[in-house]
């Protein structure tokens, strides 16, 4: 491929995690769902079906161009690229939310799919493609969209998770991850981490060797999604004592 912003050996600056230009990235993704939310009640019906139709696009656009360029680039693998990581399911399957607006798929979305997204643009793995490579740009703007996407139908279209959504959540993804791992041995793979940590600094370098980790991201993983419901706990407890009075 030509193009320096393209090249697999870029000889860009490398990407610095929490460097300026990783805060950076941060902070847009942040202000975009901060935006969203302030302007909630200005869109129209016509707005909201744009919106949508934009936003799958954009995700698709994202995945479907970084594993063209893995292909273009001779790094395109079965180990790596098939869309078992947690995002790419999440990506390839969105229209279940944007296009079909699908409760069900909202519930595990809103929780797997903004703490898969958050882990991913917290620590990033992008090694030597820092800022402005092609790399970088695909990888923020795709997790990016995607948090944008949820927070979206939650507070501009009125999806909302449930309590009784959380155990659903954490089978389905306890099930999914154990096919993961099934694949993994099979084939040689890492998805989902299932048989080793990151080669680059991650969260996961906190939580001890393997298989000890495996065990403390599953019970982070339920903490999590406790946090994430949490405002709606409080939420609806307020409303009802509203009720009361």
């Amino acid at each position: 491929m030509t193009g320096g912003l393209f090249e697999r050996d870029y000889t860009g600056a490398p990407f610095m995690l929490f460097g300026r230009e990783h805060i950076i990235a941060l902070i847009l993704v942040a202000g975009i769902c901060l935006l969203v939310y302030l302007f909630r009640g200005f869109w129209t019906e016509h707005g909201m079906k744009a919106t949508r139709w934009g936003l799958c696009a954009l995700i698709y656009l994202c995945e479907g161009s970084w594993q063209v360029w893995m292909w273009a680039i001779g790094a395109w693998t079965i180990q790596g690229m098939l869309p078992l990581w947690l995002c790419s399911v999440t990506s390839w399957t969105m229209p279940l939310l944007l296009l079909f607006r699908r409760k069900w798929y909202y519930e595990w979305v809103y929780f797997m799919g903004i703490i898969g997204a958050s882990m991913a643009l917290l620590t990033p793995d992008l090694v030597q493609y820092g800022f402005p490579h092609f790399r970088f740009v695909d990888f923020f703007t795709l997790h990016g969209a995607i948090i944008v996407a949820i927070v979206y139908m939650t507070v501009v279209e009125g999806f909302r998770p449930t309590g009784r959504a959380i155990p659903r959540v954490v089978v389905i993804t306890n099930l999914f991850w154990a096919f993961c791992a099934l694949v993994n041995i099979k084939i040689g793979s890492n998805y989902l981490y299932t048989q080793g940590k990151l080669p680059t600094p991650s969260l996961l370098d906190y939580l001890g060797p393997h298989p000890t980790y495996l065990f403390w991201m599953e019970l982070i993983g339920i903490g999590l999604c406790l946090l994430l419901y949490l405002p709606f706990f409080w939420l609806d407890r307020k409303q009802r004592r509203t009720g009361d009075k």
